[in-house]
């Protein structure tokens, strides 16, 4: 195996930083402009982890390309890291946005987009009652909430090295010694996640039965894949075991499909014919446009509904102004009914298939320990040579400084790719040119490091 020369990796990283400035001069005068005005030159404080000196500017985005302010075309396989999974202004998305601005954008009352989005989404779960939110956090939040008040129990439980938006609760982890603790970045906690949060490594169900046995949780969430420390795929029976154990010990469980929905139409869930209690997508099924949505099981609906008094129905923590708001329900319609379909699933996969193939082929070349994974219409490589079983696992075996060298190599050759980890995501616009430009950039990569 290829062991990897830390000098050469600076060497290339000074020229390839040295190659972006040189690029893209007008984006980098943007950036000193914004630092007089944005904290760190950037409207969001994540936006700094870009592997450039500073980020690139957009100009024009469309399907699965955009273009920056300096004149430079990306095959963006970030896709706003799934916000933007339907391809950049999908004509059926636009439409759908564009009457339903001149109809009115909010006015607190429902329209039938809603009835419709509520129906797609019975179809493609399987759970029967929907409520909507403005982003995945909140849906996880609300859910969190209900399940809750719904059991009179004070804990929640989620899997090691989890990410379900900002939500206080899963900013948890296990230390050294198996102790729940803050999550490195955890900013500001309002109080040590010990107290309110049970942690379980992923695939493993005797910690799960452990965690749940003395009955005071109240739910498990959790992405039925983890994605966003890497991905990492549940072995088999894992998840029909993680039902089994919670519906048990009376523990509702929360699927969190916000990523995994690259699994399929209806993510994970739709895919393997699985039954959580409660169920959270955001991003990805308003086409761009801000919206989330939590569904429930029956069972869980009617205790909700019987232990919430109408007087209460406004004040008690759950929902917003802007919560189902006319505008994003049109852009779901048009986004589920006409763009992310069975169909787009259909040619998506495949992409997928072929971007793995790819860099597989790659990495077997030049004979580097690396392995990537694919999960539907996603795919990542991992710096380790077989695939992670669990976040600590993955976690254990991220080399930032390696990530920010190939995520800058793509970048000053055309190729975006999800800033935070080594993932690509396919839209139906992506083409098998765009896979094929990043498999070549990549091969560039390894040369560079390992030839």
């Amino acid at each position: 195996m290829q062991i990897l020369d830390r000098s050469r990796l600076a060497d290339l990283m000074a020229r390839e930083q040295a190659a972006f400035v040189a690029r893209h001069p007008r984006a980098g005068a943007l950036h000193e402009r914004a630092r007089r005005s944005l904290l760190d030159g950037v409207p969001m404080n994540w936006m700094i982890k870009w592997a450039g000196a500073y980020p690139l500017y957009v100009e024009t985005a469309s399907g699965a390309h955009f273009s920056d302010v300096d004149g430079h075309d990306y095959v963006d396989f970030c896709l706003g890291d799934t916000g933007a999974m339907a391809g950049h202004g999908a004509a059926p998305t636009i439409a759908a946005v564009e009457r339903q601005l001149r109809r009115g954008i909010t006015h607190m009352l429902p329209t039938e987009d809603a009835i419709w989005a509520g129906e797609e989404l019975t179809r493609r779960f399987g759970l029967p009652y929907w409520q909507f939110a403005l982003t995945a956090t909140d849906a996880n939040r609300w859910s969190l909430r209900l399940a809750r008040h719904i059991t009179g129990r004070p804990l929640v439980a989620v899997h090691d090295r989890n990410y379900h938006g900002s939500v206080d609760e899963t900013f948890a982890s296990l230390a050294d010694d198996g102790r729940v603790e803050a999550r490195r970045g955890n900013l500001g906690p309002q109080v040590d996640p010990a107290r309110t949060t049970r942690v379980v490594p992923f695939n493993d169900l005797d910690a799960l039965e452990r965690g749940l046995a003395d009955g005071q949780v109240a739910a498990l969430l959790i992405e039925p894949a983890l994605t966003n420390v890497g991905i990492v795929l549940p072995e088999p029976g894992y998840l029909e075991g993680v039902r089994e154990i919670t519906r048990r010990h009376g523990t509702i469980l929360i699927h969190d499909e916000t990523h995994t929905i690259c699994a399929g139409p209806g993510g994970i869930t739709g895919a393997g014919g699985y039954e959580p209690d409660m169920l959270v997508i955001g991003k990805t099924i308003g086409g761009g446009i801000p919206v989330a949505t939590y569904g429930m099981s029956a069972e869980v609906a009617a205790r909700v509904s019987a232990s919430i008094d109408y007087e209460d129905s406004d004040v008690g923590g759950i929902g917003g102004t802007l919560a189902g708001y006319a505008l994003s329900l049109a852009a779901v319609r048009a986004t589920l009914g006409e763009v992310l379909t069975a169909g787009a699933f259909a040619r998506m996969l495949p992409l997928a298939e072929r971007w793995a193939a790819g860099v597989d082929e790659v990495i077997r070349r030049h004979d580097v320990p690396w392995h990537v994974t694919r999960l539907g219409a996603r795919a990542e490589y991992h710096f380790m040579p077989t695939p992670p079983r669990n976040g600590r696992e993955q976690w254990d075996h991220s080399d930032p400084e390696l990530e920010r060298f190939l995520h800058l190599w793509a970048m000053n050759r055309g190729i975006l790719m999800t800033p935070f980890h080594n993932m690509a995501l396919m839209s139906p616009a992506t083409s098998t040119e765009d896979v094929d430009l990043h498999t070549e950039v990549f091969e560039g990569a390894a040369s560079a490091l390992f030839d």
